[in-house]
């Protein structure tokens, strides 16, 4: 099989969904964020598992998403799209009844004039200056949004991954100044803010990243692993050098394994040279550069020829690697290939 193998464990995203659920109480809702194909991981095998595991509110972040979702799971879920409802998105809003999270007084309008009936949520921005209407349009509008009821108010903080950042503990305040009294069920947290306790769980919690047990949420499972099949074996002699620039110069015979897989999969140009990878518990140091479809590693040291090697898996993290890679774990999910072999492991149940 030339195709390197991406392992999904499905069970352990909703293990994560379930443990993200218990850090509130009752009275707040657990939706989950699959945005961007969740996350790299399959939008309609994670949206069912997710949904088996008790997931009743979803967040893509555009209306095509939604679609794709609203074909896995059938009526009944929610399904909240963050962008709002942008020119086009109508007639999938209705048909597929997504529910638009607003973001400006232009969206409101075009929503209302549309589809006056049809649910909305409203996004209001606390600091981050990215998307929702800002405070003043806010109290200058919420009158008459709020008279078309909401489903829900949201907002999104900018440093939850930093709980001592003071920006956390301004955001809430200003939060709870634009919305206290609404009556409207609030949401304030993706998986970081969750972390940061239950003063900012408010109705509606949002994790994302957490499903796929990547941090903040340390405590989360590991979900995936990823090998990358060896095409070639070859011996290097002292003096020559591997890949595109000559980076890497054997000071000894050396052997080389070249696996199928490179930046065109998501593995950055930035691993070379620095990044390892696996065969069973031994670390196969990368050499020379990660090119657009190879990547090749040191196995001078393995007590057999290995027809795999693995980059992510139980010896090194999402994170791990995106560390390496001078990055963070959204980015090396989110980048992950449609060439790799994809094996689903549960069901969510």
């Amino acid at each position: 099989m030339a195709s390197a193998t991406l392992s999904i464990d499905l069970d352990a995203v909703a293990a994560n969904w379930r443990a993200l659920d218990r850090m509130s109480d009752a009275s707040t809702q657990t939706a989950a964020v699959i945005k961007a194909d969740a996350y790299g991981l399959g939008t309609r095998r994670v949206g069912r598992a997710l949904a088996t595991a008790g997931a009743r509110r979803f967040f893509v972040a555009i209306a095509e998403e939604g679609a794709l979702l609203r074909q896995a799971l059938g009526p009944g879920p929610q399904i909240c799209v963050l962008s709002g409802h942008m020119p086009g998105d109508t007639e999938m809003v209705q048909d597929l009844d997504l529910t638009p999270v607003l973001n400006s007084i232009e969206q409101f309008t075009r929503h209302f004039e549309a589809l006056p009936d049809h649910p909305f949520a409203v996004h209001i921005d606390t600091g981050m200056n990215r998307l929702g209407l800002e405070a003043a349009e806010w109290e200058a509008a919420s009158g008459i949004l709020l008279q078309a009821r909401p489903e829900f108010l949201m907002s999104h903080l900018a440093c939850a991954d930093d709980p001592g950042h003071p920006m956390n503990a301004a955001q809430l305040a200003e939060f709870h100044a634009l919305t206290d009294g609404t009556g409207v069920p609030r949401s304030l947290s993706a998986t970081g803010g969750i972390l940061l306790g239950s003063d900012y769980h408010f109705e509606l919690t949002r994790p994302g990243i957490g499903l796929y047990g990547c941090r903040p949420f340390d405590a989360g499972r590991p979900v995936l692993s990823l090998s990358l099949p060896v095409i070639q074996i070859r011996e290097v002699a002292p003096g020559e050098t591997v890949g595109y620039g000559g980076t890497w110069m054997a000071d000894a015979i050396t052997s080389l394994a070249t696996v199928n897989a490179g930046y065109a999969d998501g593995l950055m140009r930035t691993l070379s040279d620095a990044a390892v990878l696996w065969y069973a518990d031994i670390p196969c140091p990368v050499v020379g550069r990660v090119s657009m479809d190879l990547i090749t590693a040191d196995i001078t040291h393995l007590p057999e020829i290995p027809d795999r090697l693995e980059i992510i898996g139980p010896h090194q993290s999402v994170d791990d690697l995106a560390e390496t890679a001078g990055t963070i774990g959204y980015e090396i999910l989110t980048g992950l290939s449609q060439r790799y072999g994809r094996r689903y492991i549960g069901t969510g149940g």
